[in-house]
């Protein structure tokens, strides 16, 4: 279960999870009255904050920052609810969510064209994935499905992706809350299991250094961390969170069966194109854990 579902993440993750950094979102979002992007990365753009948390969580209507916050899981409150606010004065969920849409789209037609290799094979593989998903405790997921699909090929290929990047996401907020580890908690294992220094990737969260200082001293307090490290109590319980999502996906993993291999073959060159045209960061965080692990 575990190979097969962490093959397909990594595969999806930067064909879908390129709508945060395409240039096409930045500048749709730019034109609701947002920053559009404040910062390049290694070439990369990075996404606004009140324009990132409204687009992706207009997948659950016009809700106030507290929901955002509940949905995404390891955000800070206190900045997701005053940025949700701020960006509904600006515009709506129904405009943000067909910007981010078009952006999405525009960006992977842009670098993979109209039909990109063997998307005639990838669509059916990826109704298959989605079919059989239930909507139980996955608010992004079932929020994407409740949209419906574009109706464009690169579209609804990516609509589909996005849905099972969110279905994980959805289920790995289950996993770590199940396990007893709060936001914090979470942020600072996952950086050291991604053999991250801690206190960097988090820091994007919005953490107060004082909430990381309380998170770390509860984690030592466990047994988890000590000299800035995975014990290896911690990263056994960290490598247990990410078991217990790959357990959750076995509904995907069935679906595909034999045929799983064939869409992560056909989604790995198109993220590399998508990476190569600096459409997402060079490495994300399923990179960082294989390399971790080898």
């Amino acid at each position: 279960m575990t190979p097969a579902a962490r093959a397909l993440a990594g595969a999806l993750e930067p064909v879908t999870g390129q709508v945060y950094f395409a240039p096409e979102c930045h500048e749709a979002y730019a034109a609701l009255g947002f920053s559009g992007s404040p910062a390049t990365n290694k070439g990369v753009a990075a996404p606004d904050g009140p324009a990132y948390f409204c687009s992706r969580g207009s997948l659950l209507g016009q809700v106030p920052g507290e929901v955002v916050a509940a949905a995404f899981g390891v955000f800070n409150p206190d900045v997701v609810v005053k940025a949700v606010g701020y960006g509904w004065t600006l515009t709506d969920s129904a405009t943000i969510s067909d910007a981010r849409t078009r952006g999405a789209t525009a960006q992977l037609v842009r670098i993979l064209g109209e039909r990109p290799d063997r998307i005639d094979e990838a669509r059916p593989l990826l109704d298959r994935a989605v079919e059989p998903l239930r909507p139980e405790g996955r608010p992004l997921f079932s929020g994407l499905r409740s949209v419906g699909l574009p109706g464009d090929p690169v579209g609804d290929v990516w609509r589909l992706g996005d849905m099972l990047r969110e279905y994980r996401g959805d289920a790995h907020i289950a996993s770590w809350t199940a396990a007893g580890f709060d936001a914090t908690e979470i942020g600072l294992l996952s950086e050291a299991y991604w053999g991250m220094p801690m206190r960097t990737y988090v820091r994007s969260r919005a953490w107060t250094d004082e909430q990381l200082d309380a998170a770390y001293e509860r984690l030592a307090s466990r047994g988890l961390v000590a000299d800035g490290a995975l014990t290896e109590e911690g990263r056994a319980q960290r490598e247990a969170v990410e078991e217990a999502t790959d357990r959750q996906c076995r509904p995907i993993v069935d679906a595909l069966g034999d045929d799983l291999p064939t869409l992560v073959e056909i989604l790995r060159p198109w993220g590399k194109a998508v990476r190569d045209a600096y459409g997402y960061p060079g490495r994300g965080m399923h990179d960082m854990a294989d390399a971790a692990k080898r």
